[in-house]
């Protein structure tokens, strides 16, 4: 990625998408080794941990970790699976509480000190999740519907006047085939990536001109940025919570007009 930077006065420099440009982790590692893979792939034994600390021996009374699992897996299935997957909830459960609270907690790095990464701000890991929910979606259709059923009913919806089928078909086919995966995925790149620019272009501004170029009204400026960067950090913790219950939503929907084309 070309590094990318907005210069003003006095060489300071405003964080661009250079800041999501991470190199290898060393000398002669592999290309794909660096510092979003491997926060990754650590966010998925922390979810894989905390899962086993939680369920690994329930008690009848819940508490500890054991409460906070089950809080967690009452509001996806109460939430997400049930209003779209019905009777079949419990079936994809594990499938949809791994990916939300993965995508959370990938979320959530980006505002760890030290860390400051949300993995999904590089958009292959979303696209990752966003294809093999639609492989699952086209899979779980053509199974229960059959083929023809399947692009049946996403192309002709029943109950409408059929001139706007003329319209509509090709407009439907579209939606599913290809928008529909690709605003799955760059939904949730897109909020992580010009969050995390955002607090990066604040927390700039406040060390710049508090540390770097103090003077009067650099002071008052570099406060601003202080504060700005305090208060949207607080804003995306929760758009990171709101685009993880958004992906895992969606996936329950797709997955559930596949196996429910009724509804």
């Amino acid at each position: 990625m070309t590094p990318l930077v907005l210069v003003a006065e006095d060489n300071f420099q405003a964080p661009g998408p250079s800041i999501f440009d991470f190199p290898p982790l060393y000398d002669g590692a592999p290309a794909w080794l660096t510092k979003p893979v491997v926060f990754a792939l650590i966010g998925a034994i922390l979810v894989c941990a905390l899962a086993w600390s939680a369920f690994a021996n329930p008690k009848l009374v819940p508490r500890g970790m054991q409460n906070v699992g089950e809080m967690g897996y009452q509001f996806v299935r109460d939430q997400v699976a049930r209003p779209f997957l019905g009777k079949d909830a419990e079936r994809w459960m594990p499938m949809l509480l791994s990916m939300f609270f993965l995508i959370l907690l990938w979320n959530l790095f980006g505002v760890v000190p030290l860390i400051q990464v949300p993995v999904p701000s590089h958009i292959a890991f979303a696209i990752v999740f966003a294809v093999v929910v639609y492989v699952i979606k086209i899979y779980l259709g053509i199974k229960h519907q059959g083929l023809g059923g399947y692009f049946k009913n996403m192309m002709f919806p029943p109950g409408l006047p059929k001139p706007i089928y003329l319209l509509l078909s090709p407009l439907e086919l579209v939606s599913n085939l290809i928008l529909a995966p690709f605003t799955h995925a760059v939904r949730l790149f897109a909020n992580m990536f010009a969050g995390h620019m955002i607090l990066a272009f604040f927390s700039a501004v406040g060390f710049w001109f508090l540390f770097e170029k103090l003077t009067p009204l650099g002071a008052g400026l570099g406060l601003v940025g202080v504060i700005m960067a305090i208060v949207m950090t607080g804003f995306e913790m929760f758009i990171q919570f709101l685009q993880a219950f958004l992906f895992t939503l969606l996936a329950a929907m797709y997955i559930g007009g596949s196996l429910h084309p009724e509804h």
